[in-house]
């Protein structure tokens, strides 16, 4: 077993990551910037290590800084968390060449999977149904796109090669707009991710966002935790998550999670990780692997009785996979509310002091937040403060006790996106379920034109 991690990262996911620690008896190392030294894992850590100043990219991008608390701390693992430098291959390679334990997959494998590309066509190898599209990046010559594009017919969508979270992309839908828009795109990726390579795939107008959560452990064995529902979305955006799907039945569940094993056994893939689908007419297909922790997580862990992070350090300390893929059995809904601080209406980020925090209670509420009363929060980061999740035996219960908890929870001093979250847990479409990803945005629009507010 390890002895000690570091955790390279800051807010719910360090907590998240440091108990779970806590709970197998490994040591934590927490690193922060100068805005972080408040934060609660800092405080609950046996180590912290003030790695730079607020900026992200001076601090928690900081590879050598994080390298170099690992080294003065004695620590054998390194805990990436999710967002920051989990998906960066250099700094797994870096952490392992230095001679620290990557918890995650090794590094080939988070560059194949980071390349979208050249993860469409491992995917399309594996056997996993993709949308159609340009098998490869997209060449300079402007008639070739012209051809791939009235082969795939319109809409398209151009995608940046090493872009993600719904960065670097644009849907056309004329033949007119197509060679502009490639150029726009491959300007914007290379700004963006350093990469100016750009692909193409048929643009799907109602598909439905849906995941398979795997686990592997790089030694031959994998498996499936089942799906979820990540459709409710705002700028491509996760904003509810909930498993399992509503509407998906266990043939199609058992089909698609097969395959997913399967690709995970033939890539060599080791910890936990996620095959993200678009879902439409009954058919899945394959957009993205994020080779990480999930923010969404945990009501897979509700509906499974899996620790996922516990089953991460486990793999990275050379532990094979204990658990079958029969040992998985799905028992009722969760659903999970992302928290911001936020305006509800402008979506601008709220910083600020938190006066008051009472996190809600009752039967089968799960609160994942690094927040209390008296915390600031710094505006240097992302807004997302917590998760509010709920488990009950069918999606109505589970549905229930969220708008109880959204009722109850309190968290004073700053703006935030609970309002949101109450109208969409009282929309009639999101509790007949089975919405697209652009259901909510069209619910915002449509208040927005009719100049109703939510955080009034």
């Amino acid at each position: 077993m390890l002895e000690k991690v570091l955790i390279a990262n800051r807010g719910e996911i360090a907590l998240r990551v440091l108990r779970a620690c806590h709970a197998l008896g490994i040591k934590t190392v927490a690193v922060h910037s100068t805005a972080d030294r408040n934060l609660k894992h800092v405080a609950m850590a046996d180590e912290a290590v003030c790695i730079g100043p607020a900026p992200a990219a001076e601090s928690y991008l900081n590879i050598p800084a994080i390298i170099a608390a690992a080294e003065i701390t004695d620590a054998q693992a390194i805990h990436p968390g999710y967002g920051f430098l989990s998906e960066r291959a250099d700094f797994a390679e870096q952490v392992e060449r230095s001679g620290f334990v990557f918890i995650g997959p090794t590094a080939d494998v988070i560059r194949l999977m980071g390349d979208k590309v050249e993860a469409i066509k491992a995917m399309q190898a594996a056997g996993v149904p993709c949308v159609p599209g340009s098998d490869g990046p997209l060449s300079d010559d402007g008639d070739a796109c012209l051809a791939t594009a009235q082969r795939i017919g319109y809409p398209v969508i151009i995608k940046a090669a090493g872009g993600g979270g719904g960065r670097g992309m644009r849907v056309v839908h004329t033949e007119a707009a197509l060679l502009n828009s490639i150029a726009m795109t491959r300007a914007e990726a290379k700004a963006a991710f350093g990469n100016d390579q750009v692909y193409m795939e048929k643009f799907l107008e109602n598909p439905r966002h849906i995941e398979i959560q795997v686990l592997a452990d790089g030694q031959g064995h994998a498996i499936h935790l089942g799906e979820r529902d990540c459709s409710m979305q705002r700028r491509h955006q996760k904003v509810v998550e909930e498993a399992p799907a509503p509407g998906l039945t266990a043939a199609q569940r058992e089909q698609i999670g097969r395959v997913c094993v399967e690709a995970c056994v033939r890539i060599g893939y080791r910890g936990a990780g996620t095959f993200e689908f678009l879902y439409e007419n009954g058919r899945f297909y394959f957009i993205e692997m994020n080779t990480r922790i999930q923010v969404e997580h945990p009501v897979t862990e509700l509906i499974t009785g899996v620790d996922l992070v516990r089953e991460q350090l486990m793999i990275a300390a050379g532990e094979k996979l204990r658990l079958q893929q029969g040992d998985i059995v799905l028992r009722g809904h969760a659903i999970e509310c992302r928290i911001n601080a936020e305006d509800p209406d402008s979506f601008m980020p709220s910083p600020g002091t938190v006066s008051l925090y009472h996190p809600p209670g009752g039967p089968g509420v799960r609160v994942d937040s690094h927040l209390y009363s008296g915390y600031r929060i710094p505006p240097n980061y992302d807004s997302m403060v917590g998760k509010l999740i709920t488990h009950g035996i069918d999606r109505e219960t589970a549905i229930a006790r969220m708008r109880i908890a959204l009722g109850e929870m309190v968290i004073d001093g700053i703006r935030t996106n609970i309002p949101l979250q109450q109208r969409i847990l009282a929309d009639a479409g999101f509790r007949q379920g089975g919405q697209n990803i652009h259901y909510l945005e069209k619910r915002i629009a449509e208040r927005k034109d009719k100049g109703i507010k939510l955080g009034s």
